[in-house]
């Protein structure tokens, strides 16, 4: 929580419950379901929550934005954000259901309302949404085929709606097709931490 602190000066009383009850959940969830490597789960907040806020330093969400988390696995990105933006909606999917039944309990445990986890593959989601947010989950043009028919129209935010993807290493050939509107941000000029160097934001408007 510390390293959350440092880079989240603003945080309400609540947002920083909500954060700290999120080590013990994700401990008891994982010896039941395994959603975080056993090994990295000391490593909880760095890697797996600051990593998601990330993308609060390239998008100020106003209140009523609607956001999908694809492939969000145990949460992340989406349990973190909901966390930093309590007035946006956020819709959590996975294909795997035992992973989406730990974010439901984790939201469920922390009282977070603005989050809805649902057991459903990408290809089956019809909503209309502001901005899709994504861990590695695949290929940047895997990913745009599949969710670029949930992006909305109408436009609620200065950033203009589209694809927000947290990635690492070598991106040259998956952002190539994109290469004249993708934006590529590191995350290390945000965070000192040595484990973010080569770690990135990609912003793709749709």
């Amino acid at each position: 929580m510390k390293t959350i602190l440092k880079y989240f000066t603003a945080l309400t009383e609540e947002q920083q419950r909500q954060l700290e009850m999120l080590d013990a959940l994700y401990r008891e969830w994982n010896a039941k379901i395994n959603v975080i490597s056993r090994k990295d789960i000391d490593n909880l907040y760095e890697h797996h929550v600051l990593h998601s806020m990330a993308i609060a330093k390239i998008a100020n969400f106003r209140p009523g934005t609607k956001i999908l988390d694809f492939g969000t696995g145990g949460g992340f990105p989406g349990v973190p954000l909901a966390i930093l933006f309590p007035e946006c909606q956020f819709k959590l999917i996975d294909g795997t259901g035992k992973k989406i039944r730990v974010a439901q309990e984790v939201c469920n445990a922390i009282g977070l309302k603005n989050c809805q986890p649902t057991h459903l593959r990408g290809e089956e989601e019809k909503g209309k949404y502001d901005f899709i947010v994504s861990r590695a989950v695949m290929p940047l043009p895997d990913l745009v085929k599949i969710v670029t028919k949930n992006v909305a129209r109408e436009q609620h935010n200065a950033l203009p709606n589209g694809i927000i993807c947290l990635k690492g290493g070598d991106l040259q050939e998956e952002t190539r097709p994109y290469r004249n509107i993708v934006e590529t941000t590191e995350i290390s000029q945000f965070f000192d931490e040595e484990w973010f160097k080569e770690k990135y934001i990609i912003y793709l408007p749709c």
